[in-house]
């Protein structure tokens, strides 16, 4: 018993040897040019085996490195110079070392990811998809580049038509996809009754695309997230930038400020020509525009490694026809927010954010047959996230959200009966998380997302615990897997049998309906076949309960407007991706099952899709040269058949009985809802790019040829004549843009 005491001594001196014996580094990676943070670069000791990726904002962390000792830093990121780096680690304290990365010359060669698997070993990120703005540049074009349009090559989205950028994952709705651009919600992200998307490329620093699985930080919605961090601006010179496309034309301008930096984005389209290989040749008078500006400020005198930042984001489109025989649409979004993030002498990091986010759209019938709608959003929304990082590697996350929401929607069916729906509400939620990352081979997220107080009735003291896990089983195979609940209490009203749904508007679900609830499950494996041959595998189940879906029966004013539903999806994912020297080529295919119940009635919902393939392959010619290739291919999609027509008569006096007053309208007979399939659809895009590198002036031109084979894809059937409307036919387009 005497010797307990000095073993309990010697355990603690043990520990306190140890903790003097490792010490911290942290540091931002950002580009040496325009001081614009690097997220997703690669931070590597060799010697140790061991390193970090910068988040999205450019931050890396890598803790207990052995103390009093000199290292080798390699910093790598794709399209910039390898650096490499000496620096000392002090015992028991946090070392920063900010780096700064020099972009790559136009003689740009083989892509580098240095220690890209020692890093990512213990991440717990099954589902997740990083998309760098050098891959959203690479794509082919269907205009210009559109981040949202690119999302249809990740396995596990899909989408109905070239005509839309509206997606759907994993068996998802579309409203059931959050978007967010600087942490605020957008809540129509489209240009164009839906072509494109409201986001410029030009303003995007990094994108992070949750398929699945999503941990209990992200809130409110059911199927995916898009996390979208716009650019800073340049830190370090004033410069400019513009660009058109045979659509619209572009104008960036950044530069610094007393301790800081602001970035200002315009965009505007001239020319409607272009759309119409979009819309089956039919001249459309669309109209859009958006435009974005962003502060950021950061003074150690004030506040030490505080950033404070205020974003602004206006968007609009204004469809007006000069028939009046044809409707016009008309909708906007108005984004403004303040963040305030904060760094700590210790591993500790916060983030505190307040926003507005204001959508409006209507749909105007003027003499057309179609009905009128008017939609309105607005969104308040206040929230504060912490994160610790224990000297174990081990993090704590926690957070709240305060949100404050009024929808209002006034709107009619077929059948004559109104709806006007307005529901002002608030939600309150917590969540609380632990990343258990101590162990090399071995990290687990778990967590809670617990709804205090709901937009709902029901929504209210609803816990949403969720879980994910990795497990490296050899230095080649890591095993991962993902489980978790999930709430959300607004959904868009849209017509299963509407063939286009150009406007979905938004509502608070009524307190008649229970909140929608997901279920996922998830398993996956990445396998390196070699250094730079990855296999990846996911298999996921979605369970949906209370999927909010339209009255089709309703009547007279007073019936419910929406009806409770059910969904299930389920389905596997096979990645490849391969690099060798210049080329890069990525492959992905797609065996899914999506289906939907309302009312008894089991269907498959128009964007389920059994197989999808995607084969793209990138080649850096040199010398600026840039080549890509995506050839595409998936199943048909569900369609209701026509199986006849009647005469349907009506009398314009119910007391004038002249048979000559009588007018007949055709009526189309509906077969089951989605019992046929379309024919299969495939098509190759191919994309040229070069960068000329002038002494003031820089330029990028693509060329982009959409539909190489001019394959006739079919798109519906006019409901009223039953004739055939294709998808885009071969589409050569191109862009240029010039930077001083």
């Amino acid at each position: 018993m005497r010797v307990f005491p000095y073993l309990i001594f010697f355990a603690f001196l043990c520990l306190s040897i140890s903790a003097q014996e490792t010490g911290r580094l942290r540091g931002i990676v950002s580009d040496s040019n325009s001081g614009e943070f690097l997220p997703y670069a690669n931070v590597y000791i060799d010697e140790l085996q061991t390193g970090a990726s910068t988040d999205e904002r450019g931050l890396y962390l890598i803790n207990r490195i052995p103390a009093n000792k000199e290292y080798l830093l390699q910093v790598s990121f794709v399209g910039y110079q390898t650096k490499y780096v000496k620096v000392f680690i002090a015992p028991n304290k946090l070392t920063q070392l900010d780096i700064t990365l020099s972009p790559e010359g136009v003689e740009l060669g083989s892509i580098e990811k240095i220690g890209e698997r020692i890093i990512q070993k213990n991440q717990t990120d099954i589902g997740l998809e990083r998309i760098s703005v050098k891959t959203l540049q690479a794509l082919p074009k269907g205009v210009e580049t559109d981040v949202l349009r690119s999302l249809q090559y990740v396995s596990g989205v899909r989408t109905t038509g070239d005509v839309s950028a509206k997606y759907y994952v994993r068996g998802g709705t579309s409203d059931q996809n959050l978007v967010k651009l600087n942490g605020i919600t957008i809540y129509n992200p489209f240009h164009a009754l839906g072509l494109f998307s409201v986001i410029d490329p030009e303003m995007i620093n990094s994108v992070e695309f949750y398929k699945g699985g999503f941990t209990s930080e992200h809130g409110s919605r059911l199927s995916s997230v898009l996390s979208i961090i716009s650019k800073d601006g340049n830190r370090n010179q004033f410069s400019a930038s513009a660009s058109a496309s045979f659509l619209t034309n572009k104008l960036l301008v950044e530069g610094p400020i007393p301790n800081g930096s602001f970035i200002l984005t315009g965009r505007k389209s001239f020319s409607n020509d272009i759309l119409k290989k979009f819309l089956n040749e039919q001249s459309v008078p669309i109209d859009f525009y958006d435009a974005s500006f962003k502060l950021n400020y950061s003074d150690d005198n004030i506040i030490k490694n505080g950033r404070f930042y205020i974003f602004g984001f206006l968007s609009g489109d204004n469809l007006e026809d000069d028939d009046p025989l044809s409707e016009d649409y008309k909708w906007s979004n108005n984004l403004i927010g303040f963040e305030w993030i904060q760094i700590y002498d210790m591993p500790l990091f916060s983030r505190f954010g307040v926003s507005l986010s204001k959508f409006e759209g209507k749909v105007i019938p003027n003499e057309s047959e179609f009905k009128p709608r008017t939609n309105t959003v607005e969104d308040m929304n206040l929230s504060f996230d912490l994160n610790y990082v224990w000297p174990s590697k081990d993090e704590l996350g926690l957070g709240l959200e305060i949100k404050l929401l009024n929808t209002k929607l006034v709107q009619s069916n077929s059948q004559g009966a109104v709806s006007d729906i307005e529901e002002f509400s608030g939600n309150f939620s917590l969540y609380l998380k632990y990343k258990f990352l101590r162990f090399e081979d071995f990290g687990v997220d778990i967590g809670t997302r617990f709804n205090l107080a709901g937009l709902t009735e029901g929504g209210g003291l609803y816990p949403e615990p969720r879980i994910s896990m990795t497990y490296r089983l050899f230095p080649f195979l890591t095993l991962k897997g993902a489980a978790g609940l999930y709430q959300q209490e607004v959904a868009t009203i849209s017509d299963e049998n509407e063939v286009i749904s150009l406007f979905e508007p938004w509502t608070i679900l009524p307190d008649y309906l229970k909140p929608s609830r997901a279920l996922h499950l998830t398993f996956g494996t990445d396998w390196f076949l070699a250094e730079n041959f990855l296999f990846k595998y996911e298999a996921y189940y979605k369970k949906i309960e209370n999927l909010a879906a339209i009255n089709e029966k309703k009547v007279f004013d007073s019936d419910p407007d929406l009806v409770n539903g059910n969904g299930e999806a389920y389905g596997s994912e096979f990645i490849i991706n391969y690099s060798y020297n210049r080329f890069k080529i990525n492959t992905s295919y797609s065996l899914s099952w999506a289906y939907k119940e309302v009312e008894g009635w089991l269907f498959y919902p128009k964007f389920d899709s059994r197989h999808s393939f995607n084969f793209g392959i990138e080649y850096n010619i040199g010398a600026g040269w840039s080549a890509n290739a995506i050839w595409s291919y998936s199943s048909g999609l569900p369609f209701t058949p026509m199986i006849g027509f009647y005469d349907k008569y009506q009398t314009g006096n119910f007391f004038d009985v002249n048979p000559g007053n009588y007018i007949f309208n055709p009526y189309t007979i509906l077969g089951d809802k989605n019992i046929e399939r379309l024919p299969v659809y495939h098509r190759l895009d191919f994309t040229l790019s070069k960068k000329f590198d002038f002494t003031f002036i820089k330029m990028e031109l693509d060329l982009s040829l959409i539909n190489v084979y001019d394959r006739e894809n079919i798109f519906y059937f006019k409901r009223d004549t039953g004739e055939r409307v294709n998808m885009l036919p071969f589409l050569p387009t191109a862009t240029l843009k010039v930077s001083i």
